[in-house]
């Protein structure tokens, strides 16, 4: 189901993980400074996973144009939201911090693919009307799969359509 997807270049790659690992940086840096209740374990896992496949999909040539995106009008948000290519991706990640029975992408259900197809048409609307009918469109799904000090991914392009 993974199609060829265009590589940054070299220099795009090392700047891609400068800002990579500025981030971590950063992240763990005001982790150690929060006041409060910390963040659910599982919370935690799910934003350091849609992170990692942020800088994945920007070193695989996808341009991030959104992350974390919500209406005003409709319930959830889509992760990230990128051009590979011609078309508009609206992507869906799931993290997982093992590999066991059940793979982290089944966890997209016809009730999140609903959602999602929803949101991307609220998206759409935000572009100007002319541009709207020629953009395609696919909805992508990203496993992420963060064990061991290693992260995995696997991409599932056009994982669903809008019907």
């Amino acid at each position: 189901m993974m199609a060829h997807m265009a590589t940054a270049g070299r220099l795009a790659r090392m700047w891609i993980d400068a800002e990579e690992c500025a981030l971590g940086w950063l992240h763990r840096l005001a982790a150690g400074t929060r006041r409060g209740p910390a963040m659910a374990p599982h919370l935690a896992t799910g934003i350091a996973g849609e992170r990692a496949a942020y800088f994945e999909l920007k070193r695989r040539g996808y341009r991030v144009v959104a992350r974390r995106w919500t209406s005003t009008r409709m319930r959830g948000d889509v992760d990230l939201v990128a051009w590979d290519g011609d078309q508009l991706c609206f992507i869906e990640v799931k993290t997982r911090t093992e590999r066991d029975s059940s793979p982290a992408e089944s966890a997209v259900d016809e009730e999140k693919r609903e959602m999602l197809r929803g949101l991307a048409r609220a998206y759409l609307r935000t572009l100007p009307e002319s541009e709207r009918g020629t953009i395609g469109v696919r909805f992508d799904v990203v496993s992420v799969y963060a064990m061991g000090g290693t992260t995995e991914f696997e991409i599932f392009q056009g994982a669903f359509g809008w019907q």
